[in-house]
């Protein structure tokens, strides 16, 4: 008979994957935005003093990204980009699913992994669509390595979230789960937030639409004027809790927003045939497993 905990583990992931399966086999519209990597981390946010070595950990951030505001700055391009895709991406994006402290700071690097990406070849084609890089280059992973957008977050912070999360599938699922459950883009166009319109919006209005669609108070984090990220914050019961300490309200900050601020387009760069990068490699079987 197999331990309770892990009956539980495997009775969590069943709507997950039911959702998933969904996704490619449904119209899009079904899931979010059409009706339904990257910026900084918190630790990069905020400098390498609030990180800590895995402890436990209290509750999980999910970062959204608005790839507006990252693309219009996109000056090279490549098959891996998102932003480089024929047609823009109007919709907000996955960057990670943080385990996080309740003081303030958050575990990192927990435990040295193999990055197996047969174990989320299923999930490929919903990754590709709603949880892009949206840089070129290979991003920095654990203990000196270099690697996709991807291996960074699962051994960065889902490494750190064991054994709530076990391994790749449970990570990227999880994630896209409660993407697909709190659909931030269509609860602010509900609300007739429309991003990628010129308009700019009040940041008390754009919380407010949240708190209301969602029960909790979420965070932002902008850059020039314009919102980079929406953060949603979870109990590890996956159930929605208020933001607290994910970014710095500081007027001078880099990530500071100020009270009224826009969701900026964007026209594609010059590459636009680029479409799944990592797909590629991984159909190629260059990316079996990294370090």
């Amino acid at each position: 008979m197999e331990p309770r905990r892990q009956r539980r583990g495997k009775k969590r992931l069943l709507l997950p994957l039911s959702l998933l399966c969904l996704a490619v086999l449904l119209p899009s519209a079904l899931l979010p935005p059409p009706a339904s990597a990257s910026s900084p981390s918190p630790a990069a946010a905020a400098g390498g003093s609030r990180k800590r070595r895995w402890a436990g950990f209290d509750y999980y951030v999910l970062a959204l990204q608005w790839p507006g505001t990252i693309c219009r700055q996109t000056s090279n391009c490549c098959d891996t980009n998102g932003c480089c895709r024929s047609k823009p991406i109007k919709w907000f994006t996955i960057h990670g699913l943080w385990p996080q402290y309740n003081y303030g700071g958050w575990p990192s690097c927990c435990r040295p992994t193999k990055f197996n990406i047969n174990k989320i070849l299923m999930l490929m084609p919903v990754l590709e669509k709603y949880w892009p890089s949206l840089y070129c280059g290979s991003s920095s992973t654990c203990f000196g390595g270099k690697g996709p957008f991807w291996v960074h977050e699962v051994e960065t912070h889902g490494t750190c979230a064991y054994p709530e999360i076990q391994d790749e599938y449970d990570y990227f699922s999880t994630a896209l789960y409660l993407y697909s459950k709190y659909n931030v883009t269509k609860a602010l166009r509900k609300a007739h937030i429309r991003p990628a319109s010129s308009r700019k919006y009040a940041v008390g209005h754009i919380v407010a639409v949240i708190e209301y669609a969602f029960g909790a108070m979420p965070s932002l984090v902008c850059k020039n004027g314009s919102v980079q990220e929406l953060r949603l914050c979870f109990h590890k019961d996956y159930q929605p809790r208020d933001c607290t300490f994910e970014t710095d309200k500081a007027p001078n900050s880099r990530s500071y927003c100020p009270r009224y601020v826009t969701f900026p387009s964007y026209k594609p760069s010059v590459l636009g045939n680029a479409t799944e990068g990592i797909s590629d490699q991984a159909n190629n079987g260059e990316l079996h497993a990294y370090g």
